[in-house]
């Protein structure tokens, strides 16, 4: 193997209890068999096909949780658990201060010709106004949803 994977017996013996015993995700259970499964401390491992086959994954997780073990240093909780995202993908439009002014908006009279603020009217003067960045008619109703602000 490319990556082999060596566990203690600490690291073993935690990976066979995270198996049988609690309730965990079960991504994790099988990236912890995977584990047990690749260990060389043990023995000469079975090959790739047949542990695959006996796992019921793919070749490309073999080799997939095998780098991540060798990424992590050994870690075997590391390897076994989910990664964090450092940010999330794309910051999100609507701050503090774009709420209080979306809901200052939204509390205020209604233009000309209309009885009341629809969401499409509301996202039509978001775009008017030059210190709310462009928001869709179903942001601005999460928005307001989420603050409690109802349309009448």
């Amino acid at each position: 193997m490319k990556r082999p994977v060596t566990l203690s017996a600490r690291d073993r013996e935690e990976l066979i209890r995270l198996t049988t015993t609690g309730v965990r995700a079960a991504s994790a259970i099988r990236r912890a068999r995977v584990l047990l499964a690749l260990d060389t401390s043990v023995g000469e491992p079975d090959p790739k096909e047949v542990i695959a086959t006996r796992l019921g994954v793919s070749g490309e997780m073999l080799r997939l949780v095998a780098r991540r073990f060798a990424e992590t240093g050994g870690d075997v909780l590391a390897t076994i658990g989910r990664k964090k995202r450092a940010l999330p993908p794309v910051p999100s439009p609507v701050t503090g201060e774009v709420e209080a002014r979306l809901i200052a908006l939204a509390c205020s009279a209604p233009p000309a010709g209309h009885a009341r603020w629809s969401l499409r009217l509301l996202e039509k003067h978001v775009e008017l106004t030059e210190d709310i960045p462009n928001l869709d008619h179903s942001t601005i109703g999460r928005v307001l949803k989420k603050r409690n602000c109802v349309l009448i």
